[in-house]
């Protein structure tokens, strides 16, 4: 058995099509059947029910399959680790985070660690916590930058700082600009631009408001984090955001709510088990040494 005939059957597992799965794979059609038949007569049962307009696994085949995946990401994983390069002179790095990280740790962390390691490759994705989660576990990113609490069973959390949400609003805001806290009153009366469901930052809004028993004066709402800052740097809108990012961001101002919005706790992301290369060390040490980030102020210049 060759690790071809498992690669051509996750792609035809996956696109439930002889033909989609073999302009995938940049092999004919006839030559991919040929494969998956020769796998087949060589396991000794049919892998794949054919009957249908759609192939379809058959119950060997997603016994089969499951471990296939499994078997697969430990070989690729076994192929990065081959080539890893312990002086960081080379290699690479798969990072995921949620998206309000990029509104204000991403540029200076990654900017210290390009320093550090300018000879390492970081490929960056932004996606929701269920994404990162699902990705992390089909070995597609090496680490995460999420939050703590409930995760998929074969997720690693390792703590690293709190983060603090607030209500931000443009440092011209006609009001705003002047205070430090707010309350609940004024609060109500405060329109409003926020992150759209999708996001865990509006979940813990939500719950906040529910809390406190009040219903939020919602004008817009968005699906990205620039788009929200944009908004409020150009309106007498107010949002709810990490107070770090107000802090990051030039012309944004941070008001804490009494009573205090939740704060959240932040925390590296990864499968359990899984192989971490040597870049993939040096982030996670790099990251870890910013737990001060819930002061930004101090976090932002260190040596």
């Amino acid at each position: 058995m060759l690790l071809r005939h498992i690669r051509y059957l996750l792609a035809v597992a996956e696109h439930r099509n002889f033909t989609r799965a073999a302009e995938a794979l940049h092999v004919s059609q006839p030559t991919l059947s040929q494969q998956i038949k020769q796998l087949e007569e060589r396991l000794g049962a049919p892998l794949l029910d054919r009957s249908g307009r759609r192939v379809n696994l058959t119950d060997a085949g997603q016994a089969y399959v499951r471990f296939a995946r499994l078997a697969l990401q430990d070989l690729q994983a076994g192929t990065r680790a081959m080539h890893d390069v312990q002086d960081l002179s080379r290699g690479n790095l798969r990072l995921a985070m949620t998206p309000t990280f990029t509104a204000y740790l991403i540029g200076p962390l990654l900017a210290q660690f390009y320093g550090l390691y300018p000879g390492i490759s970081v490929s960056v994705e932004e996606m929701t916590q269920d994404r990162l989660e699902c990705a992390l576990t089909e070995d597609l990113v090496d680490i995460g930058i999420g939050f703590s609490g409930e995760h998929v069973p074969d997720i690693e959390c390792q703590e690293v700082f709190v983060e603090e949400l607030s209500l931000v609003a443009s440092a011209s805001h006609a009001t705003l600009h002047r205070k430090q806290w707010l309350t609940l009153a004024d609060f109500k009366q405060q329109p409003l631009v926020l992150l759209n469901s999708e996001f865990v930052t509006r979940r813990y809004i939500d719950d906040y408001c529910r809390m406190v028993e009040m219903k939020p004066q919602i004008a817009m709402e968005a699906n990205s984090i620039s788009a929200v800052i944009e908004i409020i740097r150009h309106t007498q809108l107010a949002t709810i955001l990490p107070r770090e990012v107000a802090m990051a961001q030039q012309g944004l101002h941070a008001v804490q709510l009494r009573p205090p919005l939740p704060q959240r706790t932040v925390a590296l992301l990864s499968r359990k088990g899984a192989y971490r290369s040597a870049a993939c060390r040096a982030f996670v040490e790099l990251a870890n040494g910013w737990r001060m980030f819930s002061h930004p102020e101090t976090a932002l210049h260190q040596d």
